[in-house]
């Protein structure tokens, strides 16, 4: 979705910690044959986070998403849909329910300057654009985006590498909205669109420019990277994550700080106050979660206990 486009390069780093062991969300006592029988095994590896102490009266949540996949994949545990159910708000990225303000998104995907993608390349690289955009199937032909900031085109055709066997893809945002119907539950983001566009303007878009050449030059290796990731989140495993991040998106590597490493120091600067009043679900992306700048980390290192629930 184009409102996501820095969110689609959101995969993180590693936790280094000794895990911890996976809670359940049941309340329900068991015996002591029951409970060796359905232990599970201590790992962090799972995608879904309760947030508890401090001041806090009711359980929070914490989920890492992936913004597109086959549509077969894109799934909620029993434990996650118990969370949407015991919340009373969620918090995306961005507010995908408010369609004024995806809709308002467009006008942010132009370069503010006014120039276009065949300014920021000779033209034998403009020629390297031309040539997969007229051999690929795109949603916008390349001659719709020649005006559009650089590291929106390259998301576009990160999206496209990934094929599904019915062609269908999804993105777990809107299966916890679907699954958020029966509860209407308030649904809010923790930026705005055009935030997210005022970081790629923070990039050169020569930069931006370059970038797009290079994945596409190397659309192969990016291609086997991207099915690796989706792998890896599909197995929840978030230590895996960390040697990925550059490998899958070429603009990651040289911008850590600004589009994730600051974006989660952003979003637990205010978390606190957002779950004090009412006990939410943060779905961002998964990436967005560990390490030691993660969300995880930083929500800990205020206090919180975080643990993971298995999912």
């Amino acid at each position: 979705m184009a409102v996501c486009w820095v969110a689609l390069a959101g995969f993180g780093y590693s936790q280094t910690k000794k895990p911890t062991p996976v809670k359940t969300m049941s309340a329900k006592p068991a015996t002591a044959k029951s409970n060796t029988a359905a232990k599970p095994r201590p790992t962090e590896n799972t995608l879904l986070w309760e947030i508890t102490g401090n001041y806090l009266k009711q359980p929070s949540y914490l989920f890492g998403t992936m913004h597109i996949l086959c549509d077969k994949d894109a799934t909620l545990s029993p434990n996650l849909k118990k969370a949407i159910k015991d919340v009373q708000i969620i918090y995306f990225e961005l507010d995908m329910d408010d369609m004024g303000e995806l809709m308002g998104a467009m006008k942010y995907l132009r370069m503010t300057d006014g120039r276009k993608l065949q300014d920021l390349l000779t033209a034998q690289e403009y020629a390297r654009v031309e040539k997969y955009f007229k051999e690929h199937k795109t949603p916008l032909p390349l001659s719709f985006m020649t005006r559009f900031k650089p590291f929106f085109v390259s998301s576009l055709i990160g999206e496209q590498v990934m094929t599904c066997e019915n062609g269908k893809k999804n993105g777990m945002e809107s299966k916890i909205m679907e699954e958020n119907k029966q509860y209407n539950h308030e649904i809010k983001g923790l930026e705005t669109a055009e935030y997210q566009a005022g970081l790629f303007d923070s990039i050169p878009y020569e930069d931006q420019a370059k970038e797009l050449v290079a994945y596409i030059d190397s659309i192969d290796t990016y291609k086997k990277t991207t099915l690796e990731m989706v792998d890896v989140y599909l197995k929840q495993d978030l230590k895996r994550m960390d040697s990925l991040v550059a490998k899958s998106d070429p603009s990651m590597e040289k911008y850590m700080d600004l589009l994730l490493y600051q974006r989660n120091r952003n979003w637990v600067n205010i978390m606190p106050n957002l779950m004090g009043p009412a006990p939410a679900l943060f779905a961002v992306g998964a990436g967005h979660l560990t390490g030691d700048q993660g969300v995880i980390n930083l929500l800990r290192k205020r206090g919180f206990t975080v643990k993971p629930l298995v999912n």
